[in-house]
């Protein structure tokens, strides 16, 4: 499985990158705040949103601490997506939030 830690995602949406990022947290952890572009898609709907999902882009996976982004990672991966995940969740992130 890929990792990608909080640091380096901020550092490249800070240089303009367009990046794809999957929040996997339940809807009202999300409310807390999230990547600026993070698309919210709670665990439990990831398989039935994979048809939404384009093979041909780079995913970023992210959850709370990292242990339910490990498991969609890991299950994506399965299906043959291209996905990262970002080691220790929003309690690594620094950067802005979006509400």
């Amino acid at each position: 499985m890929k990792q990608i830690t909080a640091k380096e995602v901020e550092q490249r949406l800070d240089k303009g990158e367009e990046l794809n990022i999957i929040d996997v947290r339940e809807v009202a952890e999300v409310k807390t705040g999230k990547i600026p572009t993070a698309v919210n898609i709670p665990l439990g709907l990831v398989e039935f949103k994979m048809p939404d999902l384009d093979k041909k882009l780079p995913y970023i996976i992210v959850c709370r601490s990292g242990g339910r982004s490990s498991q969609a990672t890991l299950f994506l991966e399965s299906y043959g997506f291209d996905v990262t995940n970002m080691e220790g969740g929003m309690l690594a992130w620094e950067g802005e939030l979006e509400f």
